[in-house]
């Protein structure tokens, strides 16, 4: 009997997926999908040429308005590209073991040291060693990206972030970089400091670049994903959200800190930002459930044929969105003292709420007939 049950399973997984491969509703929500990773990576170009150019002006004229004027361009550049962290953990064109530029653009935590000169260590860092990186180009720091240890991170937005804030050594604020050390009369090392920062910007230009064009009309990986069974690409819309909410937020980058208290576990440790980064991790979230536009989401899926769980979900991604903004900054200071102080609080919260998040959506994948993978490799 217990082949009988297992083939009358997969019989009916069958049916359901083949029953969603010619459901125009699924397939409209795929091209709304493909759509939507197209319009928010052309939205982070945009905020990346942005920061770019304000970039190229600091060090044109280093002065304290310009890099004020620098740091916002990329508070706005991140937070842009924050919502886009949940077309991860799909096999796409961002984190493919092939071609990914991941690595390039997000990579953490970050050994600032590699980079720059930093406290108690003067001479460190890829700028002052002029004996083994003569001329600094963007093969060359594309090259150093992790060379000899995952932290050895040489470019992308935190590296961009690090020579916009140095580091902080700050418990009541970000990192206190001055327009001065962009300045050849003032820092010996200002020059090649500049010609890093601008390096650096142009390659966050070109990696999303290239995101752009994967997705493009004539792109290649919306050409498969339009081509491919509805029912594959539905099931990597909710991977994505699921593995972003359950183990790379709730887990990598906020239960580590809160367990260990480790300051040095921020994601966007020098701006002291890493609060408004969990706000746009959870929309690019919502944004995927619920559409953007008058564009479906998996919502509008869910709502027709499970609509109980499709509710709840409803509930705990607005849930989450709240515990996520009621995070204080910085978070640095927020997983620090007794369990019972505010900040804390909060950030348990949050982490609670992107579990059970997580939980729902791969219930809801498996109501659909889906196995979602919980974390990466799985």
């Amino acid at each position: 009997m217990a082949p009988v049950r297992w083939l009358a399973a997969l019989a009916v997984l069958c049916v359901r997926l083949l029953a969603q491969d010619a459901d125009p509703l699924a397939r409209s929500i795929v091209r709304a999908y493909a759509d939507s990773i197209l319009a928010r990576y052309e939205d982070s170009l945009r905020a990346a040429e942005r920061l770019r150019d304000a970039n190229g002006a600091l060090v044109g004229e280093p002065t304290e308005a310009r890099l004020e004027a620098a740091r916002a361009r990329w508070i706005e550049a991140r937070d842009v590209y924050g919502t886009t962290e949940v077309f991860r953990f799909q096999d796409g064109p961002i984190d493919n073991r092939r071609d990914g530029v991941e690595t390039w653009l997000n990579a953490w935590p970050i050994d600032e040291s590699y980079i720059d000169r930093v406290a108690g260590a003067e001479a460190s860092g890829i700028i002052q060693d002029a004996k083994r990186f003569p001329h600094l180009n963007a093969m060359a720091l594309t090259y150093a990206n992790e060379r000899g240890g995952e932290t050895n991170v040489s470019v992308g937005w935190h590296a961009v972030e690090f020579l916009l804030w140095g580091q902080d050594l700050f418990a009541d604020g970000p990192g206190r970089r001055r327009a001065a050390e962009f300045d050849a009369g003032v820092d010996q090392d200002a020059h090649r400091r500049g010609q890093y920062l601008v390096i650096a910007s142009e390659l966050l230009v070109e990696h999303l670049g290239r995101l752009v064009r994967a997705w493009s009309e004539s792109g290649p990986y919306r050409h498969s994903m339009l081509e491919d069974p509805p029912a594959d690409t539905l099931r990597k819309m909710l991977q994505g959200m699921v593995i972003l909410s359950g183990f790379e937020m709730a887990g990598e980058r906020l239960a580590v800190a809160y367990e260990t208290k480790d300051q040095e576990e921020e994601h966007s440790c020098f701006s002291d930002t890493t609060h408004r980064d969990f706000i746009a991790n959870q929309r690019g979230i919502r944004a995927v459930w619920r559409g953007t536009g008058e564009q479906p989401g998996l919502r509008a899926l869910a709502m027709r044929d499970h609509e109980g769980t499709a509710r709840a979900v409803d509930a705990a991604i607005e849930s989450t969105l709240a515990a996520a903004q009621s995070v204080p900054a910085p978070f640095d200071q927020a997983v620090l003292g007794d369990d019972d102080q505010p900040g804390r609080r909060a950030v348990l919260a949050l982490i609670q709420a992107l579990e059970a998040q997580a939980e729902l959506l791969a219930a809801l994948g498996l109501e659909f007939g889906m196995t979602i993978a919980l974390r990466p490799g799985d």
